[in-house]
């Protein structure tokens, strides 16, 4: 009889946890959703701004696609710039992101990123972040890609400093607790929904409800659902990804029900040197330091520090529609970053670029006509073949390194539509109450096209302000 008894208590015990989880919400001041930059920073900033913040990230680590980040973060008149001698403007970084984007770009939204951008990596600089090394992207008019010194992977570097600030502000931090819709209220007057929190579940599956003063979404693109970017572009079917698995959309079903505005959803970013075995991404900074693409000829057939749109077009009507990505020692020794694939046995290496050629199956003469043509114009008066910008190196240390490269989904520019206060907006333009959203969950920053380097750029910026007004709707004005 006594066991009888204390199973059955074991059991309403249960039902009474679960009913209480369900009804008897949890309340906090800011509800962050999404572990990587955007949703970090967002919670760093509203935890300084003195309000309680919990951080929903539904993998069992921090960082989405940030962890994997490696060409840098664009900033115009930093410190960095200064010591490097480096001449930049605001104006000249808005005309780049401009152009990248095909003028389709909110301008007021560009604006508030590039006038903010010395100031977002001053702040991770202030927390100890290495961002001294600064190079050049594709696309770009001036070097101002900011990355931690000897050209080393930005996303290790911003990852464990951005981790380590939310733990020492107190932010509960929950991994592997998933976000599975938002609660709202009516709006007064016709006016839009209200957010006041939303419904978690944890990955053993139990739920549980989380009432907050405001909301701000942070969880990404969908550049790891083929489902969905081919929907959005049929085009990209048969694409690979360099997204992790966790970029799912996940935005898209927790604003369902409030009208929420969506803008440039078709524009999706093929980054156009991704190893296409193992769907690797070969940093842009190769090129940038260097490098240069040939085809199976053996021949350059474009400007490498093109915008990224167009180089993937460039690969795509090669024979091969793919490319080869050629650089030397010197190359090299500039970027840590190639370690990794070098580790992963990725890179072809030859004392001779005869054997590099064999090597990767391309035509020897023409491979060594084309880095001989290419070191004359790096000698000389500059690229009169292709317009690139800037020759920085010539390629003549050996050992020689090669890699083929063909284009891969690598962002969605898509998403919410905010304002310049991160508030996401209704159709008819209305802000939605009590929610906000920064990084890759948003659009209309880089419209058509991104410009290299930018993203990091955006989540910063925006997910620090996302947390400062989240803040200030809760209550918290210092």
């Amino acid at each position: 009889m006594k066991k009888i008894v204390i199973s059955f208590s074991a059991a309403a015990a249960v039902i009474l946890y679960l009913i209480i989880s369900l009804f008897l919400p949890e309340t906090v001041d800011v509800l962050v959703i999404g572990g990587g930059a955007a949703g970090l920073s967002a919670a760093i900033e509203a935890a300084e701004k003195g309000a309680d913040v919990i951080l929903l990230e539904k993998m069992n680590y921090l960082g989405g696609n940030t962890r994997r980040a490696t060409g840098g973060m664009n900033a115009a008149g930093t410190d960095a710039q200064a010591a490097a001698g480096i001449e930049d403007s605001i104006e000249s970084f808005f005309n780049d992101t401009m152009e990248s984007g095909h003028q389709m770009n909110n301008e007021v939204l560009v604006r508030i990123m590039v006038e903010r951008s010395a100031s977002s990596v001053a702040w991770l600089t202030g927390f100890e972040a290495d961002l001294s090394d600064v190079g050049r992207l594709a696309g770009h008019s001036v070097s101002r890609t900011h990355r931690p010194r000897g050209g080393a992977p930005v996303g290790r570097e911003i990852v464990p400093v951005l981790t380590s600030k939310v733990k020492a502000l107190g932010v509960d931090v929950r991994t592997e607790n998933r976000a599975t819709a938002l609660t709202s209220r009516p709006g007064r007057k016709g006016k839009p929904a209200v957010v006041t929190g939303a419904y978690a579940e944890t990955n053993e599956g139990r739920e549980y409800r989380i009432r907050a003063k405001a909301v701000v979404i942070a969880t990404g693109g969908f550049g790891a659902s083929p489902e969905l970017y081919v929907r959005m572009n049929p085009a990209l079917k048969g694409f690979k990804t360099t997204n992790h698995p966790g970029a799912n959309g996940d935005y898209l079903y927790l604003v369902e029900g409030l009208d929420a505005a969506l803008v440039d959803m078709e524009f999706i970013q093929t980054h156009p040197t991704v190893e296409p075995d193992n769907g690797v991404l070969i940093t842009e900074a190769i090129r940038g330091n260097g490098g240069i693409l040939v085809n199976s000829e053996g021949w350059r057939f474009t400007d490498e520090l093109g915008f990224r749109d167009v180089l993937s077009r460039e690969i795509l009507a090669q024979r091969a529609k793919s490319a080869n990505l050629i650089f030397d020692r010197n190359i090299r020794d500039s970027l840590t970053a190639t370690d990794t694939y070098f580790a992963l046995n990725l890179i072809s290496r030859a004392d001779k670029l005869e054997d590099l050629a064999d090597l990767l199956s391309i035509n020897p003469r023409g491979l060594v006509e084309a880095v001989a043509r290419y070191n004359s114009l790096q000698a000389g008066r500059g690229d009169e073949d292709f317009g690139r910008n800037n020759l920085p190196r010539s390629i003549i240390d050996p050992p020689f390194y090669g890699i083929r490269v063909a284009p891969a989904v690598h962002h969605c520019m898509g998403g919410l539509r905010i304002n310049e206060k991160t508030e996401v907006l209704t159709q008819s333009g209305l802000p939605i109450g009590g929610l906000f959203a920064a990084g890759e969950a948003t659009g209309g920053i880089h419209a058509a096209n991104r410009l290299g380097g930018n993203s990091l750029t955006d989540a910063v910026t925006f997910g620090r302000i996302s947390g400062e007004k989240a803040a200030l709707m809760a209550g918290y004005t210092r």
